[in-house]
């Protein structure tokens, strides 16, 4: 190449490159269009609302408890409802006099939270109101219960996923609310595991009814309390007079550490986040011969039974496509009364989660229960639950005898969680 024609070519080279910039330049503003299009990105997303979040108790409070103005309540509740600021919304809804609770329904766990049995009914020290139990005989208010009360309020904080029992207990107290001609109001909540993620089978109708599978929706539904109360009453005809209370500045995308409220655990084994993102799957395999480690500080982290070799269930599971998870060799003793293998040495795996916008936890949990079948198989077995929680009774079978990967097994579950997609879209708030 001559002298010439290499300098003619980077003399063009050189225009073209001007020319880019200049283009550039004329559609970015100064300081570069990286940063206004992150900055319009996070303001689309909602960002500045992180740490922000006010619950539905706040929202009532501020617009001046107009929902329940001059109206006797019967308050659904436990220790999760709380004020932005901590405060029991039991004493709220007490001192204040735009209107008047009458009455205390706890759900599984009692109204404190603490119990890991049937509770009966009590009274509530500081107020002397009548605590009555919806987590032993009766499971849902009777007409002698909601004598005096004009409206029920449900306000507890629920996990995200479908056998987790707190929206069982509601849809069976809106039942009541439409049985007894009362009001119906649900102060709404975060979904603390996000809105955005639907994950897991769908459950035949002829499942349903209990307070682990109230209706066919998926294990991980990805709505809030209020969003659901508004699908249960509309499309599973409850049919009763129904007021839900939103949030103020939660997005679908936030977990529950992006709220800015107090963590408080919604039951005595659900001590983490990371334990209500295992739930919807790994949580399953409670219903299989294994400990979640309940008693300990990490339940639903950890997994395992006396019978389990953690090397050989570890080396299985590394051999996966599990993204978001890694799973290694744990042992642990369970320590909480009444469940599965007290005070004995178990052997099994930790869930470490590492990227939880990558988990697909109900995956993730079938990989979990496959590879515990394959190194113990003769050992290893479902229970009457596993079916229910994870919303197909083929399940167990497709992953034991059929040998099929959870990857078909989620796809076969794919038609029904795109309905429910659709479904879901007019009942959601954010």
């Amino acid at each position: 190449m001559s002298l010439k024609r290499g300098k003619k070519m980077r003399t063009r080279r050189g225009n073209i490159v001007i020319l880019f910039i200049l283009l550039i330049s004329a559609f970015c503003p100064v300081g570069g269009c990286a940063t206004t299009n992150l900055s319009s990105s996070r303001e689309s997303r909602g960002e500045e609302f992180i740490g922000k979040v006010y619950p539905g108790i706040d929202v009532l409070v501020e617009g001046g408890f107009e929902s329940v103005k001059g109206k006797r309540i019967g308050l659904i509740t436990n220790h999760t409802g709380l004020s932005r600021e901590g405060k029991s919304d039991i004493d709220i809804l007490f001192e204040t006099e735009k209107c008047k609770i009458v009455a205390l329904f706890g759900p599984e766990h009692g109204i404190r939270g603490t119990a890991d049995e049937k509770v009966t009914n009590g009274k509530d020290e500081k107020t002397s109101l009548t605590i009555y139990s919806l987590y032993g005989k009766t499971q849902k208010p009777t007409k002698e219960m909601l004598e005096g009360v004009d409206v029920l309020v449900f306000d507890i904080q629920d996990i995200g996923t479908r056998f987790y029992t707190y929206i069982g207990t509601m849809a069976k107290c809106m039942q009541a609310a439409k049985e007894h001609g009362k009001k119906f109001v649900v102060l709404d909540r975060p979904n603390p595991v996000g809105g955005i993620k639907v994950e897991g089978g769908i459950p035949p109708m002829d499942m349903c009814g209990g307070n682990t599978c109230i209706y066919p929706i998926p294990t991980r539904h990805g709505m809030t309390i209020g969003e659901l109360a508004k699908m249960f009453n509309e499309h599973f005809k409850i049919g009763c007079d129904l007021t839900v209370v939103p949030m103020k500045n939660w997005k679908r995308w936030m977990y529950f550490d992006e709220t800015g409220l107090l963590w408080v655990n919604p039951s005595p084994n659900m001590k983490t986040l990371n334990g209500a993102i295992l739930y919807p799957g790994p949580g399953s395999g409670e219903t299989t011969l294994l400990s979640c480690g309940r008693g300990l500080d990490r339940p639903f982290e950890m997994y395992g039974a006396p019978f389990a070799d953690a090397d050989k269930v570890a080396l299985n599971l590394s051999k996966r496509n599990t993204p978001g998870v890694r799973f290694v060799p744990y042992s642990f003793i369970p320590t909480a009364p009444y469940h599965r293998y007290k005070d004995e040495l178990c052997h099994g795996v930790f869930a470490i989660v590492y990227d939880r916008e990558a988990l697909d936890s109900v995956t993730a949990g079938l990989h979990m229960v496959q590879a515990f079948y394959e190194s113990h198989p003769d050992q290893y077995r479902q229970e009457g639950g596993y079916k229910t929680e994870t919303g197909d009774p083929e399940t167990w079978n497709l992953l034991t005898v059929e040998k099929k990967t959870p990857e078909k097994i989620v796809v076969r579950w794919k038609p029904g969680i795109e309905e429910f997609k659709k479904l879901r879209e007019k009942y959601l708030l954010y």
